[in-house]
């Protein structure tokens, strides 16, 4: 979360602080500050333990896995490539992300988790810039004409059905 971001968050905390101490009701203060009714009593708990300082912000409930020096360690092994650490080619895949990390750094992250990492420090998403050269399109054509609907299941077919489960012949 961003500084300006919990500053924010501990500026609505500050301002149910203030209505904890003028005695509305938690649900009117949900409404006030559009939050819900659960975070209110939480807050209010928090005040009454600890005043406007057990309201400030403890930081990001969940901490990144890999510290800003490992990221670095991360960003340096993936510019060496997927062939340095040995796959056949050239692409980065969440998983082979996700399996370079648990070799190196000895730490498990879901795949999400290494998107939404790659997403937060500026990584994103690439497609190739154009389509390979040892592309055949007939071969691709052909494939999708003649092998495809043998692979395929075929659809199941439109046919009247039975509004009643227990008397099928009945509509």
């Amino acid at each position: 979360m961003t500084a300006e971001r919990r500053a924010f968050r501990e500026g609505i905390r500050a301002r149910a602080a203030g209505l904890f101490a003028a005695g509305v009701d938690n649900a009117a203060i949900a409404g006030e500050l559009r939050v819900g009714v659960r975070s209110v009593q939480r807050w209010r708990r928090a005040w009454h333990a600890g005043g406007l300082p057990g309201l400030r912000s403890k930081g990001s409930a969940a901490r990144p896995k890999l510290s800003p020096a490992l990221f670095a360690v991360l960003e340096t092994e993936l510019d060496r490539g997927p062939a340095a650490h040995g796959w056949p080619d050239q692409t980065w895949t969440p998983a082979r992300i996700q399996t370079l990390i648990g070799r190196r750094f000895h730490k498990r992250v879901s795949l999400s988790g290494i998107c939404q990492m790659l997403r937060r420090n500026g990584w994103t998403h690439q497609s190739p810039a154009r389509t390979a050269v040892e592309r055949d399109d007939a071969a691709v054509a052909s494939w999708v004409r003649e092998t495809w609907p043998r692979v395929e299941k075929p659809r199941r077919r439109s046919v009247p059905g039975s509004s009643s489960k227990t008397k099928p012949g009945s509509r």
